[in-house]
């Protein structure tokens, strides 16, 4: 039966900790990062997804509101021209 060479053990020893120590680096970066890219988005003032999606319906209301309103001028304005002139 072979044993392990404890100089090849140290080395499997040190990778292995040094791999987990790199994870550890690459996640307490990524962690930042992502803090500060909160604070960026944060100090933009940007507007939330609801209230984005409430104004949207708004417009598109509005939208409708208008086409309508043109249609009634328009229909107002047909008529007037078919109407008799008083005299």
């Amino acid at each position: 039966m072979q044993t392990k060479s404890p100089p090849f053990e140290d080395l499997a020893n040190l990778m292995t900790n040094a791999f987990g120590a790199a994870k550890g680096v690459s996640d307490e970066v990524r962690a930042a990062a992502r803090a500060r890219a909160d604070r960026i988005i944060a100090d933009m003032d940007l507007v939330s997804r609801d209230e984005f999606e409430t104004i949207k319906i708004m417009v598109v209301n509005g939208q409708e509101e208008i086409a309508k309103l043109k249609a009634e001028i328009a229909a107002l304005r047909k008529a007037a021209k078919a109407a008799p002139k008083a005299k």
